[in-house]
């Protein structure tokens, strides 16, 4: 690495790649589970950005994007309101039995 950055290179790529997901669902642009199958079909990722957040626990997302943005000011790495939404609704993802999938 040539120089250290808030969340790490690899936490910062998967960072984006979530935030724009979260976006185009937000937006209406395509369902969740839409998300997850071209992330896995187009781009051969193992498993969609929401699978993912559910499987890291969208309680450590929300506090992973607080911290990042507590040291950048960046407006852009503040935790998504859905993010926040599944939180403050319990929904955490697989460790909850909810989260963007249903677990249970």
């Amino acid at each position: 690495m040539q120089k250290e950055v808030p969340g790490f290179v690899a936490n910062r790529m998967m960072g984006a790649l979530q935030r724009e997901a979260l976006e185009l669902a937000a937006n209406g642009v395509a369902s969740f589970q839409d998300i997850d199958t071209t992330a896995k079909t187009a781009l051969g990722h193992p498993m969609g950005p929401f699978e993912l957040m559910d499987l890291v626990g969208i309680d450590v997302i929300d506090f992973i994007a607080q911290a990042t943005y507590a040291e950048t000011g960046d407006a852009a790495d503040k935790p998504h309101p859905l993010i926040a939404e599944k939180v403050a609704e319990g929904r955490l993802g697989r460790k909850s039995g909810a989260g963007f999938y249903d677990y249970s």
